[in-house]
């Protein structure tokens, strides 16, 4: 099926980052809403096409087009996909007003402390500072989440419906729960609830399918 959306993605990043890259965010919501998309491969590694700064300011991924709209930022694009094509947004107004309040929550209130960890883990792993850094971070993460978890309480949904809201925040409550700082077991229910929907598997999946083995020039 030939689709007028179109969103980016790397062609390559290393195994540590694969299932974590942002363009998945994107793909799941249009899995949601039930949205075919083209993919146009970047190479993370190389220069950026300099056609591609018009989407993307920075070079980084993902962008999206429609045939209404071009946008940068997963939670924008997360966002636009829920109020035009549905599946991620309520009904009503106030609805729709709370499933975007949690959007920018997810974004801004809880993925700047997460992301922390990873950077520690991954990129500075090893390193004299992170000894004391990283229980400074994993106390403020805490906080956070124990602040969600009272909230979500016994709920499937943090308003009572899956919205683009639930979405953005357990992509980033996996990042948490992939660097061992997911303790809430109502959280870590939520994010079984989340990554189990068929929508998440067939992003998932078809995120990984998209990664290609690079190519070593010179060895036959």
């Amino acid at each position: 099926m030939t689709s007028s959306v179109r969103i980016t993605a790397f062609d390559w990043v290393p195994d540590f980052a694969r299932g974590w890259v942002r363009d998945l965010r994107v793909r799941w919501a249009l899995e949601e809403a039930g949205v075919p998309y083209e993919v146009r491969k970047l190479k993370a590694m190389g220069e950026r096409p300099a056609d591609y700064f018009a989407e993307q300011p920075w070079g980084q991924v993902p962008s999206y087009r429609d045939d209404q709209v071009q946008l940068f930022e997963s939670g924008a694009i997360v966002l636009h996909i829920g109020r035009r094509f549905g599946g991620l947004m309520p009904g009503d107004e106030e609805g729709q007003a709370r499933a975007t309040a949690w959007t920018i929550a997810a974004l801004n209130s809880v993925e700047p402390f997460v992301s922390q960890l990873p950077v520690i883990d991954v990129f500075h792993k090893g390193e004299a500072w992170t000894i004391e850094r990283r229980p400074q971070v994993v106390e403020m993460v805490g906080k956070r989440l124990d602040r969600l978890s009272d909230w979500l309480g016994a709920r499937d949904w943090l308003e009572g419906q899956f919205t683009a809201g639930d979405l953005l925040m357990v992509d980033v409550l996996r990042i948490a729960r992939n660097s061992g700082v997911l303790t809430q077991p109502n959280l870590i229910a939520y994010v079984e609830r989340g990554t189990g929907r068929p929508a998440f598997q067939k992003a998932h999946a078809a995120q990984l399918a998209d990664f290609e083995e690079p190519v070593t020039e010179g060895v036959n």
